[in-house]
């Protein structure tokens, strides 16, 4: 059973998305502010956080980046905050996906739901793609250049694993879209670029070996 920490100072949200996704069998802790839930990870640590932004205290972006700095864990941001400088910063920290309220329960249950059937190993994915400098493990979730793991959030590395595994493909932005954001996302294709460009600059500190190729007008390829 998975576990989610839900942090929102609105205690009618919190029991909104707590109602929800324990029908779908979610195990679900809840939080009024920032440091509740810090004071908590001392013990724990969940294996999914939907944030709200606005918080008292310490926000939503500031427990993000936090977050982010010692776990790989998803996060969501759930927030009235809907304006594309919020959703962008949201996602350069590592968020893994992002709702404006006010918003359905149903889409972000779909949402949960999407993140951890690409947390799951394909069939098959034992396997080790490797490129020079750079080997991706699609069981571990783990990308290394030069034998140093690479901390891509869950977004990267889905992404990068799919260009990586059709090395040579070019992929439309509409078509990375459905695949790593799903049907039902509702964002544009500006998510796209903002992953591949975090992408680039972990893989160019490292000096990995292969490169991701933008295609003008389309999309993108990586290139060996």
């Amino acid at each position: 059973m998975h576990t989610i920490w839900v942090v929102d100072d609105e205690v009618n949200i919190r029991e909104l998305i707590r109602r929800y996704l324990e029908k779908e069998s979610y195990k679900i802790k809840t939080f009024a502010n920032a440091e509740e839930l810090e004071n908590a990870l001392v013990s724990e640590v969940p294996d999914m956080f939907i944030l709200d932004i606005m918080l008292p205290g310490s926000d939503g972006l500031t427990l993000c980046r936090n977050i982010k700095n010692k776990f790989e864990t998803p996060v969501i941001f759930v927030s009235a905050r809907g304006e594309e400088f919020d959703r962008i910063l949201g996602l350069e920290l590592g968020a893994d996906d992002y709702l404006a309220k006010p918003f359905s329960p149903r889409e972000l249950v779909i949402r949960v739901n999407n993140i951890f059937k690409r947390m799951q190993p394909a069939e098959g994915a034992s396997r080790i793609i490797n490129f020079g400098n750079t080997a991706i493990y699609p069981d571990q979730r783990k990308v290394t250049v030069s034998g140093e793991e690479t901390n891509l959030t869950t977004k990267e590395f889905d992404l990068f694993a799919l260009l990586a595994a059709e090395a040579g493909r070019s992929f439309s932005r509409q078509l990375l879209l459905e695949k790593i954001w799903g049907y039902n996302y509702e964002g544009d294709e500006r998510a796209v670029d903002d992953t591949v460009k975090r992408i680039r600059k972990k893989l160019r500190e490292k000096e990995a070996s292969p490169d991701l190729s933008t295609i003008r007008g389309y999309g993108y390829r990586l290139d060996v």
